[in-house]
């Protein structure tokens, strides 16, 4: 059953909605922005209709199959984990397209206000709404990098922990949280290596 959901999961996430709403308003987003195939570049390239529908879509393949599978109570306690962790599999691999999938931050959220009723999801919304309003008060108002954007998605599910451990979540739940951290630091890498490269240099 538990691999069963996860497969479902993984299918789940997998489906490119962001890539292919952009195919329909005549943009490949491989050409548009970092060639990232997600709903931000679906933004940048179309306009924020797609973008709005993109994000819905992307965030509801993360949280139809987690919250169904948690409502009908076929998979509990640790079972949970693997298949949480596919739906944000799928996307980033995607087998739609050939192993290399999106970022996965919509998904993420999908997932965890499945896991959670929305309670981390909200949270982590909040921690990242606080690490860019720090950054703009440390950059003086000018926008941010890409690079530093990739930082505080990681650093921001890195803070969640805070929230889990507070909240006495459980075991399986701060499980699905590490899993969901390690795969925002393997989408995000490019991002954090050069991240830390140019802090590295401003430093030296």
């Amino acid at each position: 059953m538990i691999m069963l959901w996860t497969l479902l999961s993984f299918l789940s996430g997998s489906l490119m909605f962001s890539y292919w709403l952009g195919l329909l308003a005549n943009h490949n987003l491989k050409d548009v922005g970092d060639g990232n195939p997600g709903a931000l570049n679906l933004w940048r390239a179309a306009g924020y209709t797609y973008g709005l529908a993109g994000i819905a879509l992307d965030f509801l393949k993360g949280y139809v199959p987690v919250v169904v599978l948690i409502a009908t109570g076929s998979v509990e306690g640790y079972g949970i984990v693997l298949p949480s962790a596919a739906a944000i599999l799928g996307h980033a691999f995607s087998p739609f397209m050939r192993g290399r999938g999106g970022k996965a931050i919509a998904v993420t959220f999908g997932v965890w206000s499945a896991l959670t009723g929305f309670a981390a999801s909200l949270a982590y919304a909040v921690i990242l709404a606080l690490l860019l309003a720090a950054s703009r008060i440390f950059t003086r108002g000018k926008p941010t990098s890409s690079d530093a954007d990739g930082f505080q998605v990681v650093l921001g599910m890195l803070l969640l922990a805070i929230f889990l451990i507070a909240g006495r979540y459980s075991g399986a739940i701060l499980l699905c949280w590490l899993a969901s951290f390690l795969l925002l630091v393997y989408t995000h890498r490019k991002e954090l290596r050069r991240f830390f490269a140019r802090f590295v240099q401003q430093r030296s």
